[in-house]
């Protein structure tokens, strides 16, 4: 979850809070929020990210050390929500013939400032997640880290197309906020340890104008509903990796942090084939 002084401008926030939204003003206003917070975001977060780095969340779990998605040396890997593609870019130094999607045109710049610093080019195509432009059966592995799932209402969506652009014996892996974070506060410290609100309450978290439109959604599912979705699109699931926060991260993103990292999980990933 995303808080409020990261938001588009606290100006314009008006509101915020736990609460229904059409789903398209929902599902929409992630792609004018990373518009808008591309360039800040890769600034605060670059030196942990790396130009050219694949982390699965900010507890700091590398695919180096995690190794999900398999070999991918000479393996065809999509990443959907790819912000400005460390991680595909990562992959690419790897030997994978990687291609990067995001929603976002400001975050697709990012990735194109990146390339040209480190040398490492890949190929990027603005695209929903939920309506890849691929072809079925294009690629061997799809994942994303903190991506698409998150911004929309429908994730049920993202997993159909990312079953459907798998070939048979592909590999599809995500990572999301742990669903039990939804329960508690936006705070890594102490007093973000004590449930302040149902775990099933699936009401997206939403920053709104003064005029009511949605300035930025993020949904909540549990962990159920993202088996149930994995399961729905056909996929069979194979691990549920809950990263540990390890004892060399002291950096505070949002509401992670190590005060609270070390008591609570805070990012779910999620891996899944298709048989």
């Amino acid at each position: 979850m995303v808080p409020v002084s990261d938001a588009i401008s606290p100006d314009e926030v008006h509101s915020v809070g736990y609460r229904d939204v059409p789903d398209d003003a929902g599902g929409g206003a992630g792609r004018r929020w990373w518009d808008a917070n591309a360039a800040e975001y890769l600034d605060d977060h670059r030196d942990f990210l790396g130009d050219a780095g694949f982390r699965w969340g900010p507890e700091g779990l590398t695919e180096a050390e995690a190794g999900l998605l398999g070999d991918v040396d000479g393996a065809r890997v999509l990443e959907v929500g790819a912000g400005a593609a460390q991680c595909a870019r990562w992959l690419a130094t790897r030997g994978a013939a990687v291609v990067a999607t995001d929603v976002s045109g400001g975050m697709l710049a990012q990735a194109a400032r990146l390339d040209a610093a480190t040398g490492v080019r890949v190929p990027a195509v603005q695209a929903d997640a939920r309506a890849l432009p691929f072809a079925d059966a294009s690629f061997d592995v799809v994942f994303t880290s903190f991506g698409a799932i998150p911004f929309v209402p429908d994730a049920h969506r993202v997993h159909a197309e990312a079953a459907r652009v798998l070939r048979p014996g592909g590999r599809w892996a995500f990572a999301v906020t742990h669903p039990l974070r939804w329960a508690f506060p936006d705070d890594p410290t102490a007093r973000g340890l004590t449930a302040v609100r149902s775990y099933f309450d699936r009401r997206p978290y939403v920053e709104q104008a003064a005029d009511g439109a949605v300035l930025y959604a993020e949904y909540h599912r549990t962990l159920g509903d993202h088996v149930r979705d994995v399961v729905a699109a056909g996929l069979r699931l194979r691990d549920v990796v809950e990263p540990e926060w390890p004892a060399w991260n002291d950096q505070v993103w949002g509401g992670w942090g190590p005060e609270r990292g070390r008591l609570l999980p805070g990012t779910a990933v999620f891996v899944a084939t298709k048989d």
